[in-house]
């Protein structure tokens, strides 16, 4: 099957491991109470799913869509998150989608979106549709709107947000902010942008944490996760190095090349964050589109294992 993709402009899960065989089971606890000893917990650990922000392959998205989404899911990616031209999509051609990630088992948990999708009326209906369509449960604002300024600008949007927020949840959506680097900036010269976003916002407004930005603007990720417990549902793994575009440095640095402290984060995003997947995300980098999301999920199976 074969899909047009519309003009781009821009850009619980539970996996039981160490499964004990029962013989062994049976055996560890006789000789526990032989010993006079309590049996150890039974320890399961979670499986976070791994998902890629499709942006990191525009190029190839904008080409074909299906071949795309069957060559991410051949990679080994469970998750995609499409970003915010999806919008201009017609319902039956996301149905077409939905079909095609069905079939080759991906999920899509969230998507990216400019204003129109948090604005009461005809654009945040079509947005809800959309999205149940997809399956997506988080509409994530991708942006602010331009002219947002200063903490008066900042606080009236989240102000939009929370309402936003409130409309969602009867049809089974919540909504949520993607950071960049400016908005770890101060504003009026007394509190930054995620700050008012956060205090601003009810909890179950998602804080999606895009990592390499905050690394970017010298902000501390471990600090900022545990200030918003259990607000970062999904984690953008973008990674950063100090350096230039020739230099390959920047955001061009695959997933593990850079100054990212990853280990603590992780570990952070999952005791106190509240993450429940993650996705890859990449701006471009010295590989191809497919080579590069194959490069970085080696890296996170090794960085997992």
């Amino acid at each position: 099957m074969s899909i047009a993709l519309p003009p781009l402009t821009r850009r619980n899960f539970l996996a039981t491991t160490a499964a004990i065989p029962a013989a062994f089971a049976l055996r560890s606890l006789t000789g526990a109470a032989a010993a006079g000893t309590a049996p150890a917990a039974i320890v399961t650990r979670k499986k976070y799913p791994i998902g890629i922000e499709l942006y990191a392959v525009r190029a190839e998205l904008t080409k074909d869509l299906p071949k795309t989404l069957q060559t991410v899911a051949k990679i080994g990616y469970e998750v995609v998150e499409f970003y915010a031209p999806y919008f201009a999509w017609t319902f039956p051609y996301a149905k077409q989608v939905r079909a095609i990630m069905d079939d080759v088992g991906l999920r899509c948990y969230s998507t990216h979106n400019h204003i129109q999708s948090f604005t009461a009326g005809e654009t945040m209906a079509r947005g809800i549709e959309l999205n149940q369509i997809l399956g997506a449960k988080t509409l994530v604002m991708a942006a602010a709107p331009r002219g947002t300024n200063g903490a008066e600008g900042w606080k009236k949007l989240a102000g939009d947000l929370a309402a936003a927020t409130e409309a969602l949840t009867p049809h089974g959506l919540t909504a949520g902010f993607h950071n960049h680097a400016s908005e770890w900036a101060k504003v009026d010269g007394d509190t930054r942008i995620m700050d008012i976003l956060a205090a601003n916002t009810p909890q179950e407004f998602v804080l999606q944490f895009d990592v390499g930005t905050c690394i970017e603007a010298g902000a501390d990720p471990i600090a900022w996760i545990k200030a918003n417990p259990g607000r970062i549902q999904s984690v953008h793994l973008k990674d950063w190095a100090p350096g230039t575009r020739p230099e390959e440095k920047g955001y061009r640095v695959l997933f593990g090349e850079g100054v990212t402290p990853w280990k603590e984060i992780l570990a952070t995003a999952e005791a106190v964050g509240g993450v429940e997947y993650y996705l890859m995300e990449q701006e471009g980098s010295r590989f191809s589109e497919f080579e590069t999301a194959e490069r970085c999920l080696a890296t996170w199976k090794k960085m997992r294992a």
